[in-house]
């Protein structure tokens, strides 16, 4: 028998009912069918992110010619759902995609944001960008060399003549 603490509902742990129907179970004996199999203990560890199940074309077609053979026959239908782990509403979404189109339709859809194409004019326009800020500072660096030369020529006291009023740069 089972007896209950005064102070509330709560009973020892290893005196509840389902304890003592788990010792009847294990006093009788094997099963007629075969010797008594422990069972199996989930992973208590759970995923951080659950993952998501996605089927190919060929599984859905595969498990769509089963159901239509279940047709007409009592119970394998579900059966067959609860074998391959599916809702009632996987097989009618199937059975559309596969009124709709081809084999193709029936591929998963990629989920989140769609890849965008290459523009090559905003490649070319980022090279020739680039190229523009090399020749700049290459342009900087010579006026610079320029500058240094005439005030060397200043100091030395050497004329130079004077480009700009030839014409030639």
């Amino acid at each position: 028998m089972v007896k209950k603490l005064n102070s509330g509902s709560l009973s020892p742990p290893g005196a509840g009912p389902e304890r003592a129907q788990h010792k009847r179970e294990e006093s009788e004996g094997p099963a007629p069918g075969g010797p008594l199999t422990q069972p199996a203990t989930p992973d208590p560890e759970v995923r951080e992110k659950p993952v998501r199940r996605r089927f190919t074309a060929e599984y859905k077609q595969q498990v769509l010619n089963q159901a239509d053979a279940c047709e007409g026959q009592a119970g394998k239908l579900g059966a067959l759902l609860r074998r391959e782990g599916l809702y009632s509403s996987h097989l009618s979404t199937w059975r559309k995609q596969r009124e709709q189109g081809t084999l193709a339709a029936l591929t998963p859809k990629r989920r989140g944001r769609k890849a965008r194409q290459p523009d090559p004019l905003a490649a070319e326009n980022r090279r020739l960008q680039r190229e523009n800020e090399r020749l700049a500072a290459r342009l900087r660096q010579a006026e610079a060399i320029i500058d240094v030369q005439k005030k060397v020529s200043e100091i030395l006291g050497i004329p130079l003549k004077n480009l700009d009023s030839e014409g030639s740069v």
